[in-house]
């Protein structure tokens, strides 16, 4: 049977699911997802858990908090003015602590995303939003099921 190598390219159904055992990311109720290693498709902290298994192995496994998408910084919680918000936004949005925002990435060719987590006093015109991976610095559980290793 051939086994995950780097580089490989993956036919597979996997679930991801976060602390609370709920479900980020399931493909075993549709069709599998195809993927190669060493691209970025997954953290390599879940690569390296795939690396020596076989085509048709069925493996769950437990990273650490921290270890799939890194730890929390505190360098990644970014206060930003809302006038900048404004001008390269929409200037009647209105915010609320939770809201997901885009942010161009400085090169214009991409986005990043960012949670509001407080807003400042109006006079003070500003909002903190938090830059950090959603599941950095928890622990996650990886299920898969390798279809296809090529």
């Amino acid at each position: 049977m051939p086994q995950v190598q780097p580089g490989s390219f993956l036919t597979l159904h996997y679930r991801l699911s976060g602390p609370d055992g709920a479900d980020i990311v399931n493909t075993f109720a549709d069709k599998p997802a195809t993927l190669s290693l060493g691209t970025g498709e997954l953290a390599p902290a879940i690569e390296a858990q795939l690396l020596g298994l076989e085509e048709g192995t069925r493996s769950t496994f437990t990273l650490a908090a921290g270890e799939a998408f890194g730890p929390r910084s505190p360098q990644m919680m970014q206060r930003v003015k809302l006038a900048l918000l404004r001008e390269f936004g929409d200037p009647d949005e209105q915010y609320h602590v939770g809201d997901v925002v885009q942010f161009p990435t400085p090169d214009g060719q991409g986005s990043y995303a960012g949670v509001l987590r407080e807003l400042g006093p109006i006079e003070e015109d500003w909002a903190l939003f938090d830059f950090n991976h959603p599941l950095a610095g928890q622990p996650v559980t990886f299920e898969v099921q390798l279809i296809g290793v090529l």
